[in-house]
């Protein structure tokens, strides 16, 4: 009498998914550099020869990982909102309905000149294109880096640090302080 095994079909996608997910969440605690092929394989409960076969290197998946939400964001919100959309999921526990962990992930793998890297100055260079477009003013380019980089410094300090008094800061006390001010710099925010 032989007792077969089942058949367990594999799910590309939900493999691409859970490997993306699983990078996400060890990016943004630890770091990219800090970051193992090994420990996301074991993360996402699969082989780590997957990972190769679906994104070639461990810089491509981190560029999937901040592309992902990044690029979402981008094209899902509309410009006068994504200042705030980007603050509230920063300020956003982990785990939490709105978290995007992606500022996390940018923040704890800033440096270099790998893929990496370059995949954050190119999100970067978006979202203040987006940001550049909320003021009239001829140093709009400008204006909208210093924005960007306010909201990396809130992140920094608050998420990557943990400094008090902004790390434990009321999300929606943050909020109105960070946009009220960067209202003197971006008119157009509403």
């Amino acid at each position: 009498m032989t007792t077969e095994k089942p058949v367990r079909r594999r799910d590309a996608e939900a493999t691409r998914r859970s490997l993306i997910d699983a990078a996400a969440e060890l990016f943004a605690e630890r770091g990219y550099d800090r970051t193992t092929v090994r420990a996301i394989a074991a993360r996402a409960g699969v082989n780590q020869t997957l990972l190769f076969r679906y994104f070639g290197s461990k810089t491509a998946l981190f560029g999937e990982v901040v592309a992902r939400n990044g690029h979402k964001q981008l094209r899902d919100t509309p410009a006068e909102q994504l200042l705030e959309t980007a603050l509230r999921g920063l300020l956003e526990p982990a785990g939490g309905a709105s978290a995007d962990r992606t500022l996390e992930v940018f923040l704890r793998s800033v440096g270099g000149d790998d893929e990496a890297a370059r995949t954050n100055r190119r999100l970067t260079e978006e979202y203040s294109q987006v940001l550049a477009g909320l003021t009239r003013a001829d140093d709009a380019d400008l204006r909208a880096a210093l924005v960007v980089a306010w909201l990396l410094g809130i992140g920094l300090t608050r998420v990557v640090v943990r400094q008090e008094p902004l790390a434990g800061a009321d999300p929606e006390d943050v909020c109105r302080l960070m946009l009220d001010a960067a209202r003197t710099l971006l008119e157009r925010l509403p």
